[in-house]
């Protein structure tokens, strides 16, 4: 959950991290500490981590990089320096920082959904908003100088976080007048399969766990039964 922020995937994704960490969390350094800085940085990650956690938790998925600690340190760096803003590497065009938070969430939400790039949205997503967070329990009457503002931002956060946490399959996106579309039946249905599945071995692991610590003879009749059952089903794909 900490550790994969230490990871890249090759030298262009550290160095694109570590140049925007560099940019963005020097002033915080120097204003605030390296203390506050660091904080920042690594409850960021963790937050990016989590919600990439709930949101792939029924299916196998890896991701690495300190993507998420730099949009935390990003976020915490836009709203603990009020007036300030961003200028994108090779685009020589000035964004106020609210400007660039609300169309970094909704890119990044976007990007999510439609699985735009290798990516990992989820973890810029939570990095960014726990970043938002930390900032806002150390320094509030700083963050929130202009609270019109940072009301916007923060109601778009909660939103995008209420969306994936009750609708992770994004079933939502698929919802007609009378019902779903056969796309979003598929998607509820590959979600429950899984789900089932994933039952399934954890029982497996329970009872194999207990054959390994107490030996065979440890399992009653009926437990010895249902592993044969949990076997033969997993072995022939059923669910």
């Amino acid at each position: 959950m900490l550790t994969s922020g230490f990871i890249h995937v090759d030298w262009p994704h550290f160095i694109f991290n570590a140049y925007s960490f560099y940019s963005f969390g020097e002033t915080i350094e120097v204003i605030y500490g390296a203390k506050v800085l660091l904080l920042v940085h690594f409850s960021s990650i963790l937050g990016g981590s989590l919600l990439s956690l709930l949101i792939h938790r029924h299916h196998d998925y890896r991701a690495v990089g300190a993507s998420g600690g730099v949009c935390g340190v990003i976020f915490a760096s836009i709203f603990l320096l009020p007036g300030g803003g961003v200028t994108p590497l090779m685009i020589p065009v000035f964004i106020p920082g609210y400007v660039y938070a609300i169309v970094f969430l909704v890119f990044s939400f976007v990007g999510l959904r439609r699985h735009i790039g290798n990516i990992g949205h989820d973890a810029h997503l939570g990095g960014a908003i726990i970043g938002l967070l930390v900032a806002t329990a150390l320094y509030p009457s700083v963050v929130m100088a202009d609270p019109r503002m940072f009301a916007l931002v923060l109601i778009i956060s909660i939103a995008i976080l209420l969306l994936l946490l009750f609708d992770p399959l994004h079933l939502l996106e698929h919802r007609i007048e009378f019902g779903k579309t056969p796309a979003g039946d598929e998607r509820s249905r590959r979600y429950e399969l899984n789900r089932r599945r994933n039952q399934k071995l954890a029982e497996i692991d329970r009872l194999l766990d207990k054959v390994a610590r107490d030996g065979i003879d440890s399992l009653s009749k009926s437990e010895r039964k249902r592993l044969d059952q949990l076997s033969k089903e997993m072995n022939g794909g059923s669910s």
